[in-house]
Parts: C-alpha cells; sequence; structure tokens
C-alpha cells in the first residue's frame, strides 16, 4: 500500500516557529512530528509513500532522504487550495491499488494493517467535545452518510482525524476532478471531505473506525498536549550530574544541561543548553540556550536564546530574549 502525506501547509498556528521550519519538522518527544508518521508507517510494512511538499518543501526532503529508506514520491502543491486540490495534485503518483491517505500534523496510533483487509474504504473518527474545527460524519446503518467540513451546528460529534483509506483511488480521483473542474469550494477550499461525499453519492461505501490514539499538533496547546502524551508512552531515563530530572522527559544524548531541573513533560532537544534553570511541560528546541529561566507551558525555537526568569513563552528560531 502506498501512504500519501499531505505536508505543503506553511502552519500559521504555529508561528512563530513555522516562519523558518517546516510544521512537520516540528520536535516533540524528540523527534519531528513527521518522523513520528513515518515510524509508524514503516512498523506497519508500508514502503511507498507520496509526500506533498510546498512551503519549505526542501526541508522535509532532506530529512527524509537522511533518516528512511521509505521509497517516497515528492509532488510540489505550488498553489495550495485546500486539501482536496493537494491529494488530486499527487494523483499520478499511485494508480488503482488502495492508498492511505493521512494528514502530516497528526501523530496517531493505530494498527494500519487492520485497514488493508477491509472491503471498504474507511475514514478514522474520534468522538470530540467540539467538533466545529473539523470535519464531521454522519452515520448510517453503520456506514459513513454524510461528511460536513467545520459546520457551525455540527449533526454529531464525530470528527474526522485525517486517516483515511480509499480501495477506489480512480473514482477519488473523479470525484476530486469533478469539485475543482466546477469550483465547489467549501470554506474558500477545496475539501477533500467533499470529494469523499460525492463518492458516497455515486455508490462508493465508506465504514468509519475508531482512533482513539489521535493527537494533533496543529498549534502550540495541542503540540504541548501531544509532547505530554507521546512522553508517557516514549520517556527517556537519563542520570544527569548536577540537574534534577523528573520524568516523563526527553533530554538529548547531545544536549548540555546543568545546575537545572528538567521535568515533568519536557522535551530537550539536540545541542541545546540548559543552565540554571527550571523547565517543565516545554519543548526546547535544537541549538537553543536556556539559562537562569523558569519555563512552563512553553517552546522555544531553533537556535533561540532566554536569559532571564519568565513562566511561560512561544519564541521562534535564532530569536533572543533577556529578562532582567
Amino acid at each position: 500500500m502506498r501512504a500519501i502525506i499531505p505536508v505543503a501547509g506553511i502552519g500559521s498556528r504555529l508561528r512563530p516557529h513555522t516562519y523558518s521550519v517546516p510544521k512537520v519538522l516540528l520536535n516533540v518527544a524528540g523527534k519531528p512530528i513527521i518522523g513520528h508518521i513515518l515510524d509508524h508507517l514503516v512498523e506497519d510494512g508500508i514502503t511507498e509513500a507520496t509526500i506533498i511538499v510546498g512551503y519549505l518543501g526542501s526541508r522535509i526532503k532532506e530529512y527524509i532522504r537522511s533518516n528512511y529508506s521509505l521509497h517516497v514520491d515528492y509532488v510540489e502543491q505550488e498553489e495550495r487550495h485546500g486539501l482536496g486540490q493537494a491529494i488530486y495534485s499527487a494523483r499520478e503518483t499511485f494508480g488503482s491499488a488502495p492508498i492511505l491517505i493521512i494528514l502530516g500534523d497528526t501523530i496517531f496510533e493505530f494498527v494500519l494493517s487492520d485497514l488493508m483487509e477491509s472491503d471498504y474504504s474507511a475514514i478514522g473518527l474520534k468522538e470530540v467535545e467540539d467538533p466545529r474545527g473539523f470535519g464531521v460524519a454522519a452515520l448510517q446503518d453503520g456506514f459513513v452518510k454524510q461528511l460536513f467540513e467545520k459546520p457551525e451546528h455540527p449533526p454529531t460529534n464525530l470528527a474526522v482525524v485525517g486517516l483515511y483509506y480509499i480501495k477506489n483511488p480512480p473514482l477519488l480521483n473523479e470525484c476530486l476532478k469533478q469539485i475543482i473542474k466546477s469550483e465547489i469550494r467549501t470554506k474558500g477550499e477545496f475539501q477533500l471531505t467533499d470529494g469523499l461525499q460525492l463518492m458516497i453519492e455515486r455508490g462508493e461505501k465508506i465504514k468509519p473506525f475508531t482512533v482513539d490514539g489521535w493527537y494533533d499538533c496543529g498549534s502550540p496547546e495541542t503540540l504541548l498536549k501531544t509532547n505530554q502524551h507521546l512522553l508517557e508512552k516514549k520517556s527517556t531515563s537519563r542520570t544527569i550530574e548536577g540537574a534534577v530530572v523528573l520524568p516523563p522527559v526527553y533530554v538529548s544524548s547531545t544536549c548540555q544541561i546543568a545546575n537545572s531541573v528538567i521535568g515533568p513533560y519536557a522535551t530537550i532537544a539536540d545541542r541545546a543548553i540548559v543552565e540554571d534553570s527550571i523547565v517543565r511541560n516545554s519543548i526546547v528546541g535544537e541549538e537553543a540556550k536556556v539559562q537562569k529561566a523558569l519555563l512552563e507551558n512553553s517552546i522555544v525555537g531553533n537556535n533561540a536564546t532566554v536569559n532571564g526568569t519568565y513562566k511561560r513563552i512561544n519564541i521562534g528560531d535564532s530569536s533572543s530574549i533577556d529578562f532582567y
């Protein structure tokens, strides 16, 4: 099976970090977001992928080529007019065999091989308190009856989590082509949900499946929550002379920690320096420097410097903040 992963977005909700780093390369629990996704694909035996790139796409290509042996086709999405257009732009990389579509800003826990045995196309769903910011599914007789894109008045609380198994890619291509040719837009964009809805209207049966392990990385708040969850599962254990480590944490073997308290729920990335500080529920990026600071619920970008006492910051790459 081939996985289709759209990662062309600019990640506006994660500014200032995404000014210099594509969203999917932001570090969470010691690894870029897309690294967690690709690890999952490899574990489930998927060896081919189409990566749809755009903004800072060369950085994404470099990371994947340096860390994975997957066979990857890259598609440039020069103009970004929605997820439906993104998937349609990749149509030449897959044929009639089933495909798996995974959104690049979500980390999931699901056995993908279970999908490969399905007789039908399938969409991952999760019950959420407020589904207005998601695609929403309405079900009937065990199948998806209708899909809505970020509805103001959701008919259900079943959010579409960004994991799709498509048994009939040629039909999906036809439906996406039709909505693009006919200028059918929702929320100003060509939506994948509209293409899937057209498939349903043409007779395609789509089964729902529940994805309880679904973690959004699209905003600073959700990125930190995902960091917490992953650290609980994959926390590293290190004894650092001159420091107190309160798990769960991820502390890179190449970082420098001195006279500090790290954790709980802290990620300290490669070659970062933390001195005379307390860092908890925060992510400190590569080669960042934190001195004499109290960080909580914070994200410090790559090569950024924080010097002084503060409680919460969201500082992008190559920036510097001093507090006296």
